[in-house]
C-alpha cells in the first residue's frame, strides 16, 4: 500500500513548497544563483546548472536515461536500454510518432530536468514542438518561467496545476515524463491514470524512480524518514506500481533496474561536496548544504541496503 497521508492539494502545495524553500532556498533569486553556479561550474548551459539545481536528484544523468529510452523508442527499438527487462505485457512497446514531440513533464519543480531532456532529444534527433512543465507549487512555476525566458525557451510552457488535474486535453501528447517526483505525489495511482489520460495512443510513459518504490510494504529506515519526511516523500511497493500502470492501460511496460548506478552516482555526488564543500555552500547556504549532504547519504544507505529500488520505467499507451 501507498503511505497514507492526506491528499489535499492545498495541503500538499504548502508541504512541498516548505520542504523544497528549506532545501534549495538559492535557487528561489535565481539570477544571484546562477551567477553563482555559472563560476562554480563554468558552464552557462542547462547541462552545467542542471547539476546543481538537481543536487539532491539524479540530475543530467537520469534525464540521460530518459532520453535515451525516448530515442530507442521513436526509433522502434526496445524502450528501456540496456539490461531493461519486460515486466508486464507482451513485446517491446512500439516506436512514438516520428515527427517533432509534445510533451509534458509532471513533478517539473524549477524546470532544470525538462530543459535539458528537450535538448537532450534534440542531440538525438529528436525535435520538440512544444514541452509543458507542470508543477503544484506556484513559487517553482514562477522561477522556472523566468529561467525559461532568460534561456528564450520558446516551446518550453510552466502550467501551475496538480499532476492528477493537467490543463490539456485527452490525448494530446506523445510523451509523458517524470523524474524523480514520484516520491512528492501522496496519489501515485491518479498520477499514473492522468499520464495514460494525456498521451495518444501508443504515446511513451518514462519515468525514473529514485526514493519513491520499496521491494515490499516495509517502508525506509528512520535515518531516511529524518531528512525525508512521510509527509513529503511517499513510496510505493513495486508490485503496486506495475498494478497501476497496468490498471491505466499501460502496455509493454519495462523495468530498468538502477541500484548499482544509482548508488555509484550518489557517491560520486557526496564526494564532489566533501571536495567543494566551501563553493557549494557559498551557493546554498551552511544548512542547505548539510540537508543536501544527508539527503545523499541517506539515499544511498538504503538503495545498498535494498530498502528502495532505483528504477527506470517505460511504458506504452495502448
Amino acid at each position: 500500500m501507498v503511505s497514507p497521508a492526506p491528499h489535499g492539494a492545498s495541503g500538499q502545495r504548502g508541504r512541498q513548497y516548505r520542504y523544497h524553500r528549506e532545501l534549495f532556498p538559492a535557487l528561489h533569486d535565481w539570477e544571484r544563483t546562477e551567477r553563482s553556479i555559472v563560476a562554480f561550474t563554468g558552464g552557462e548551459g542547462p547541462e552545467g546548472l542542471l547539476g546543481l539545481d538537481q543536487m539532491g536528484h539524479f540530475g543530467p544523468h537520469g534525464c540521460d536515461l530518459v532520453a535515451d529510452a525516448v530515442a530507442e523508442a521513436v526509433a522502434g527499438g526496445v524502450a528501456g536500454g540496456p539490461g531493461g527487462r519486460v515486466a508486464r505485457g507482451a513485446a517491446a512497446p512500439g516506436a512514438v510518432r516520428g515527427g517533432p514531440l509534445v510533451l509534458c513533464e509532471l513533478g517539473s519543480g524549477f524546470g532544470g530536468a525538462l530543459r535539458y531532456t528537450v535538448d537532450r532529444l534534440a542531440a538525438r534527433g529528436i525535435g520538440v514542438r512544444g514541452a509543458y512543465g507542470i508543477d503544484l507549487v506556484a513559487e517553482h512555476c514562477a522561477v522556472s518561467r523566468r529561467i525559461s525566458r532568460a534561456q528564450g525557451r520558446t516551446a518550453v510552457a510552466e502550467i501551475c496545476a496538480s499532476a492528477t488535474a493537467v490543463p490539456l486535453r485527452d490525448a494530446s501528447l506523445d510523451l509523458v515524463v517524470v523524474t524523480g517526483s514520484m516520491p512528492h505525489f501522496p496519489d501515485p495511482a491518479a498520477v499514473v491514470r492522468e499520464a495514460a489520460r494525456l498521451l495518444r495512443p501508443g504515446g511513451l510513459f518514462v519515468l525514473t524512480e529514485e526514493v519513491s518504490l520499496t521491494p515490499g510494504a516495509e517502508g525506509p529506515s528512520a535515518p531516511f524518514r529524518a531528512v525525508h519526511p512521510p509527509d513529503v516523500f511517499f513510496t510505493t511497493p513495486v508490485r503496486e506500481r506495475l498494478d497501476q500502470l497496468a490498471r491505466a492501460g499501460f502496455t509493454g511496460v519495462r523495468r530498468r533496474g538502477l541500484t548499482e548506478w544509482a548508488a555509484a552516482l550518489l557517491a560520486e555526488r557526496l564526494k564532489v561536496l566533501r571536495i567543494f564543500r566551501g563553493s557549494v555552500a557559498g551557493i546554498y547556504g551552511d544548512a542547505s548544504a548539510e540537508l543536501i549532504r544527508s539527503t545523499l547519504t541517506t539515499a544511498r544507505d538504503e538503495y545498498l541496503a535494498g530498502r528502495l529500488l532505483p528504477t527506470l520505467f517505460t511504458a506504452r499507451r495502448a
